[in-house]
């Protein structure tokens, strides 16, 4: 019987032994199993990093291959510079929109800066922060700009009609103008804010206001509504240009 107890108990502790030995086995499967899965968690997390920073390289050249391909769009000027921006708000539906621009005074963004498209004049720059910048929109009551008929004919000042999206008027055209619908409208270069020959829209209907000038209506090619992507204009003689017109007026 001792004999065959101390069996019984030998065989119980090697079950116990194997039990425990295969316990402490898997456990250290589990273990490196643990630490290998942390150390692919850091390796993926290092790639999606890299992946990220490359993505952001990506867009970063989009956006500025999208901002040269818009200056490249513009009448050429050496009496003003080309700064690309975005809008990051633009109010609509009102009779007194606005915009505000991703560029400020820390990029040499001033008061009086146009905003520009290679399809139209989208604003004004009102006011400068270190980083962004507010401009009344061209959909806005208050907001004319100086425009000619073709690349000769005759100018009047072109606003929004304040009512369709893409409606503008053009005033103060002499009756002795020719003019004919369909012909293109460009700004006139005569102001210190946009640069002369940027494309406007196309004449439509006209009317003879007051038995004295034409008011003619105006198809404006800037979807405004979709627009993101801007050029800011700055005069490099515009401090220049003020000066003088200070000293004419005292």
């Amino acid at each position: 019987m001792v004999s065959r107890s101390g069996s019984l108990q030998s065989a119980g502790i090697a079950r116990l032994s194997y039990r425990f030995a295969a316990l402490v086995w898997g456990g250290s499967e589990n273990v490196r199993d643990y630490f290998a899965l942390q150390q692919r968690n850091r390796e993926l997390s290092d790639q999606v990093f890299a992946l990220e920073r490359e993505l952001g390289a990506y867009r970063e050249r989009d956006r500025r291959l999208r901002a040269d391909s818009l200056a490249v769009g513009l009448p050429s000027s050496e009496d003003f510079t080309f700064l690309p921006a975005d809008i990051v708000k633009l109010s609509r539906n009102r009779q007194h929109n606005y915009l505000i621009l991703n560029k400020g005074y820390e990029n040499g963004v001033q008061p009086q800066s146009g905003v520009v498209t290679p399809n139209g004049v989208v604003g004004i720059v009102n006011a400068v922060d270190r980083y962004y910048s507010y401009a009344t929109a061209f959909q806005n009551t208050d907001f004319s700009v100086s425009a000619r008929i073709g690349m000769e004919g005759a100018v009047g000042p072109l606003s929004w009609d304040g009512r369709t999206r893409r409606g503008a008027l053009l005033r103060e055209i002499p009756l002795q103008a020719r003019f004919a619908p369909g012909d293109t409208v460009r700004t006139s270069g005569f102001s210190a804010v946009f640069p002369p020959d940027i494309p406007l829209g196309v004449l439509g209907e006209s009317r003879i206001v007051n038995g004295a000038m034409y008011e003619i209506q105006v198809e404006l090619f800037e979807d405004y509504a979709s627009v993101k992507y801007v050029t800011i204009t700055g005069n490099t003689g515009r401090e220049e240009i003020l000066s003088l017109e200070n000293l004419a007026e005292e």
